[in-house]
């Protein structure tokens, strides 16, 4: 009778314990993916691409904030300060995780140490492009005229430290010659001038001219990449066009900050992987391409890019700070 009723009380303090509550599901509420810069442009058209994918399949909504700022650090440092959860992603790509670093002396974050790469999955080339009537129909013509004129044939880039400024002084150095550079505030300023023949030339995202060169506003001279892109056929790659050793493409992905859980990482990954292919015609459209690497390529890629463009930079001479 004694061990019946210690067995009836001992049932009984078992059921009034309680179970234990199931950890939430990644993720339980809203997504958030800044884009450091405004709206508009590569970084924003893809952020918002892959927001809208991410929204179909993940169980809450995923949203895009612009946060732009000094050259996209504004931005990139609030991703970094919102906390290692994978609630807040960011988009990254050359100018926030490699230009900055070797730009500012004194920059806040460290790109390779703060954060972390969930993918990178679109790349696109930048395009020389020219004023339509000037006289210098190829990249060959371009060159020996500048060889034989330096600062002769002028170049717009769309401010000191941008993606197209700092192209601009990569292929100058590849091709042994010097344009005379025109900075202006932003891509939209460069090109009343670039139309209206008060400057020569321009490197833009093949995503950004391509409406230009179709439309027959500039002329397309060369793509810095290594393929022809299939909306503007019969524009010539560098390599083709005479400018060996000059294949860049820039790139995205999205990134979260150093120390988020490696389950939630895999998480974004795997839905990610399972986007990409649904969205290449679309990243085509834009003069782009789909990409797919292991994190180890990632990591051996941003590594790789980071060093060879710090190198450029600082045999440039350019600072920012």
């Amino acid at each position: 009778m004694i061990a019946v009723r210690l067995g009836c009380a001992l049932l009984a303090a078992l059921v009034a314990i309680p179970a234990p509550a199931e950890a939430p599901t990644y993720p339980d509420r809203p997504v958030r993916i800044i884009v450091p810069i405004g709206p508009g442009g590569s970084y924003d058209l893809i952020g918002r691409m892959m927001a809208e994918q991410l929204s179909k399949r993940l169980p809450q909504n995923v949203f895009v904030e612009n946060k732009p700022g000094a050259g996209t650090i504004v931005g990139t440092q609030a991703a970094i300060a919102s906390g290692a959860d994978g609630y807040t992603l960011l988009v990254g790509g050359l100018s926030n995780i490699v230009f900055n670093a070797a730009l500012y002396s004194k920059l806040s974050y460290d790109p390779l140490r703060d954060l972390k790469p969930v993918a990178l999955f679109y790349t696109f080339p930048y395009v020389l492009i020219a004023n339509k009537d000037l006289p210098y129909r190829t990249l060959d013509d371009i060159v020996k005229a500048t060889k034989d004129k330096p600062d002769s044939v002028s170049i717009a880039n769309a401010g000191v430290g941008t993606g197209q400024h700092l192209v601009a002084a990569a292929f100058m150095k590849a091709a042994g010659v010097k344009f005379l550079e025109v900075p202006y505030k932003g891509v939209s300023a460069a090109y009343p001038d670039l139309f209206a023949g008060r400057v020569d030339l321009f490197f833009d995202s093949a995503s950004a001219a391509l409406p230009h060169i179709r439309a027959g506003k500039v002329r397309g001279i060369a793509l810095a990449g290594p393929r022809r892109n299939a909306l503007i056929p019969d524009v010539p790659t560098m390599a083709e066009a005479g400018v060996n050793g000059f294949d860049i493409e820039s790139w995205l992905g999205l990134f979260v900050p150093a120390g988020t859980p490696e389950p939630v990482v895999e998480t974004l990954r795997a839905e990610i992987k399972a986007i990409v292919p649904d969205l290449k015609e679309r990243f085509e459209q834009t003069g782009g391409n789909a990409i797919e690497m292991t994190p180890a390529q990632t990591d051996a890629f941003i590594r790789a890019e980071y060093d060879a463009w710090t190198k450029v930079i600082k045999d440039a001479g350019i600072k920012l700070d």
